[in-house]
């Protein structure tokens, strides 16, 4: 089992490497696959997750990621913490691995946060797009598991609904979402 988890580290520090800051995962959505099958369904809706991610995150100013509309509500921080978790979850489904164990990758930057949060859904995207049953990647919490339905309703929706909020909040703190991204197409527009 040690062997398993150390094997998958390496693959995804492998390719955390693979990936400067200036080239990183879902500037542009990748191209479609030809057929539709769960796995490449599930694999767009992650891909689609991770573009929008990309551009709600990109630019970003520490005062957009201190600010919070008030006392009660998460700062932008906060909510890319809270994406960056939601990440984790939505990887170690697709790598077969427990949630409760712990990577100890606490104090993590923002650019390093935002670039491991994109490797995290771009491994997942390319695992789901390869795979012919999607139901062998469940939520698995300790002895607890869900279903691959469960992933789709849960961290992947979550992680869209908590992209909108950071380009609101930045907005708010007076650095707008780029309006060249086209989350139709998936590009910048010209």
């Amino acid at each position: 089992m040690q062997k398993t988890h150390l094997t998958l580290l390496i693959f995804i520090f492998g390719i955390m490497l693979s990936f400067s800051q200036d080239k990183l995962p879902y500037y542009e959505i990748p191209d479609a696959p030809e057929n539709y099958t769960a796995g490449t369904v599930a694999a767009r809706a992650v891909d689609g997750l991770g573009f929008r991610y990309y551009w709600a995150t990109e630019g970003l100013r520490q005062a957009d990621l201190d600010f919070k509309p008030n006392a009660n509500a998460r700062s932008s921080m906060e909510t890319v913490e809270h994406i960056y978790n939601l990440s984790k979850i939505i990887v170690n489904s697709t790598l077969k691995k427990d949630n409760n164990e712990n990577d100890d990758e606490a104090g993590l930057s923002f650019n390093d946060m935002r670039k491991a949060t994109l490797v995290n859904l771009k491994t997942a995207a390319d695992i789901l797009r390869n795979s012919e049953d999607i139901s062998q990647y469940k939520l698995i919490f300790g002895e607890r598991e869900f279903p691959f339905w469960n992933q789709i309703n849960g961290p992947i929706e979550d992680a869209v609904w908590h992209c909108g909020q950071i380009v609101l909040l930045r907005r708010s703190s007076g650095n707008p979402f780029n309006s060249k991204v086209s989350v139709f197409n998936g590009k910048l527009r010209e």
